[in-house]
C-alpha cells in the first residue's frame, strides 16, 4: 500500500521549501525506506545551497526552545518533534551546562553562519557540548558537510514519524499491512541512528544498500565572490601506469587512465563522473579543475588533487571539494 503525504508534511520533517516540493512531487512511497532513499536523493543532489541554509534556520539552537521568530518558519509539528528529539539533552543538562552550550552556540553561528546542528536524539547535553566543542575548529566547508549530513539523519527520524503518524490513521482499513510494514521500517532507521558514536561512522549507517549518488563526488566554492563556482570543467582520471603507484617528478606516458567528466552546476557541483555501484574499485585516483577556463586571470591554469582508494574503503563516499581563491586553493577528502 502507498501513502502519500503533502509538502507541509515534509516541510515538518525538514525546513527546506524546495527539499517538502520535490518529496511531495515524488510522493507516494510504498514504505518508509523508500522515501528515505529518495530523500537522500533530494538533499544531496537535487537541492541547492540555500535550500540546506534554509533547513538549518528552521532549528533552535539545542538547549533552547523555538524564539517567536521562528514561528513562521516552523510548523508546530516540527517544533514539537525537536522538543522531543532534545528531551534527554534538557532531562540531563545543569544550569552551568545550560549556560555554556548557550555560549558555545552563540560562537559558532557568529563562526559559521548558522545554528549548530546535531541530530539530538537520545543524547545527553553533555556529549552534545563535547560535539559542538569538538566541530568548532573545522573549517566552514567541512563543518557545512557535517551539518547537512545531521540535518539528513533528523530528517530521516522525523520520516519515522510522519510515517507512523499516517499508519495510526489508516490502520482501521490495513491494520496488518500498514502497521507492520511501518514499524519495521522505523526500528531500522532510527536503530541505525541511535548506535552511532560518531559522525564519521554516522555518515556509515545506511540501512539500504544501494547508493543514491556516485561514489566520488565533488563541488567548487568561489572564496573570492563568496559563491559556488558553476562552469568549471572537472575530470576524473584512475592510475593504471607501470609502477603501483605515481612518483612525485617523475612522467609514465599512459599511465592515468579517463573515467568520467562533468562541468560544476550553479551550485558548484560536479556531474556524474563515476557509475553510481555499491563498492568503488580501489586504487589511486586524480580529479582535476579546468580553473585557467573559469577564471583565465587566476593564478591556477588548473588544480589536480591525486588520492588513493583502498580496498577496505570500497563502500565508502568519497567528497572532494575544492576551495578556491585567486592565490589559494584548499581542499579535503569529506566522508
Amino acid at each position: 500500500m502507498e501513502l502519500g503525504f503533502e509538502e507541509k508534511d515534509f516541510l515538518a520533517c525538514c525546513g527546506s521549501t524546495k527539499f517538502a516540493k520535490e518529496m511531495a512531487l515524488a510522493s507516494p512511497f510504498a514504505s518508509l525506506e523508500e522515501a528515505v532513499r529518495a530523500a537522500r536523493d533530494i538533499w544531496f543532489n537535487k537541492v541547492d545551497v540555500n535550500a540546506w541554509l534554509q533547513a538549518f534556520s528552521a532549528h533552535p539552537p539545542i538547549g533552547d526552545s523555538p524564539p517567536a521568530s521562528h514561528h513562521h518558519r516552523t510548523s508546530p509539528t516540527s517544533a514539537q518533534w525537536s522538543k522531543g528529539e532534545q528531551s534527554t539533552a534538557i532531562a540531563t543538562a545543569t544550569g552551568s551546562t545550560l549556560q555554556e552550550l548557550s555560549e558555545w552556540n552563540a560562537q559558532y553561528r557568529e563562526k559559521f553562519g548558522f545554528v549548530f546542528l546535531i541530530c539530538a536524539s537520545g543524547r545527553t547535553s553533555d556529549e552534545i557540548l563535547a560535539e559542538l566543542k569538538n566541530r568548532y575548529p573545522n573549517r566552514p566547508i567541512i563543518e557545512f558537510e557535517i551539518a547537512a549530513q545531521e540535518q539528513m539523519k533528523i530528517t530521516e527520524l522525523r520520516l519515522a514519524k510522519l510515517f507512523s503518524s499516517r499508519a495510526k490513521d489508516t490502520i482501521d482499513q490495513h491494520p496488518a499491512v500498514v502497521a507492520k510494514k511501518v514499524e519495521e521500517d522505523r526500528v531500522s532507521i532510527i536503530g541505525g541512528h541511535l548506535t552511532v558514536t560518531s559522525e564519521a561512522t554516522a555518515v556509515k549507517t545506511s540501512q539500504i544498500p544501494t547508493r543514491t549518488r556516485p561514489p566520488i563526488t565533488t563541488h567548487v566554492l568561489d572564496v573570492s565572490r563568496g559563491c559556488p563556482a558553476a562552469g568549471i570543467e572537472v575530470r576524473l582520471e584512475t592510475w593504471k601506469g607501470t609502477q603501483p603507484r605515481p612518483s612525485f617528478g617523475e612522467t609514465d606516458i599512459g599511465g592515468w587512465i579517463f573515467q568520467g567528466s562533468s562541468t560544476t552546476d550553479n551550485d558548484g557541483r560536479s556531474g556524474q563522473l563515476t557509475s553510481i555501484v555499491n563498492v568503488v574499485d580501489p586504487g589511486i585516483y586524480r580529479i582535476s579543475f579546468n580553473t585557467g577556463k573559469y577564471n583565465p586571470a587566476g593564478f591556477f591554469p588548473y588544480v589536480s588533487i591525486v588520492f588513493e582508494i583502498r580496498e577496505s574503503q570500497g563502500k565508502e563516499h568519497f567528497h572532494v571539494p575544492l576551495l578556491l581563491s585567486p592565490f589559494s586553493f584548499s581542499t579535503y577528502r569529506g566522508s
